[in-house]
């Protein structure tokens, strides 16, 4: 065996020498800090606060109804922050959300921050807190339905382009883009949406403990800023997350200085452990361990040239 082989087989002898030794080094230091924190009485052993963040358009997502269901039975999770920023969504988006809420104020406090947009579904969604905060400058309420369609019918006419149409009912191309809605289609579809209007009123009237008629005043579809809605009993405060974190504490219990985890962590460090201690222990299992080879691999593509 030649000398230069001899010296690859110690270079990786030594390799997996320095991995375990770094991997034992990471995992005492974990442990004695954990041993640290519970003794001075600072590691709630687990519990924490949930944030559930909802942004941009609103629609139905299966996993993000379940991963919410799951912080009503997650004994560590002692309260739920839900932070809105959204325009609104499908009625459907926002009743699946409203009601998954509504299943954690049960067992559980769940507090509302709202952040420049919260209106429409963004709003349906925050009514089963039990306290909602607004922004002074927080566009809300919006409380109402909205179908909208296309017909393009004159257009086709222009071009010399006709659309025929064999259908089993009266109605069931209504609406249709080839040709006017007529006027027993246009009541049908406004059914449909007083009656999704209904269900939207009578969300706001429960979660809001109002009277129905009184909410009724309010839901013409306009928006309202935060402290037109505080004033309108639409919103509880002024405020955001620190506020919400005091007054958990002050009328729900919730000890104070709790760590505060989004509901969807990342990596492993992260999700085994609560605030700033999983960061930093992740960053120093990403610094210490991670040497992959495909770290740059994906965002190859993306960089600039170098000409």
């Amino acid at each position: 065996m030649s000398l230069e082989t001899d010296l690859l087989l110690d270079r990786r002898r030594l390799k997996r020498r320095l991995v375990f030794w770094r991997v034992f080094a990471v995992a005492t230091l974990v442990i004695a800090a954990l041993v640290g924190l519970k003794g001075a009485g600072l590691a709630p052993e687990g519990a924490h606060i949930a944030r559930v963040t909802i942004k941009g358009v609103i629609s139905e997502d299966r996993k993000v109804t379940e991963a919410i269901d799951a912080l009503a039975d997650d004994d560590h999770v002692k309260a739920v922050i839900v932070s809105i920023d959204s325009p609104g969504g499908s009625v459907s988006g926002g009743e699946t959300l409203h009601n998954a809420l509504l299943r954690i104020v049960a067992r559980k406090p769940v507090v509302v921050t709202m952040g420049g947009l919260a209106a429409s579904a963004g709003y349906m969604i925050a009514v089963p807190a039990n306290r909602i905060f607004a922004r002074d400058s927080t566009l809300t309420g919006s409380i109402g339905v909205l179908l909208e369609t296309g017909e393009i019918s004159g257009l086709l006419g222009k071009v010399g382009v006709s659309a025929e149409v064999v259908r089993s009912g009266l109605l069931k191309d209504e609406p249709s883009l080839v040709r006017p809605l007529s006027p027993a289609g246009r009541d049908v579809l406004q059914g449909i949406v007083n009656d999704m209007y209904d269900q939207f009123v009578g969300m706001v009237a429960e979660g809001r403990h109002m009277d129905p008629e009184k909410v009724r005043s309010l839901a013409d579809g306009r928006a309202y800023t935060g402290r037109q809605a505080l004033a309108l009993g639409l919103v509880d405060a002024i405020g955001g997350e620190r506020e919400a974190k005091e007054w958990l504490t002050s009328a729900k219990s919730v000890p104070a200085g709790l760590p505060v985890e989004d509901l969807q962590n990342g990596g492993l460090a992260s999700r085994a452990l609560s605030g700033t201690l999983g960061m930093m222990v992740e960053g120093v299992w990403k610094m210490l361990i991670s040497q992959s080879l495909s770290l740059d691999a994906p965002q190859a593509v993306w960089h600039r040239s170098g000409n």
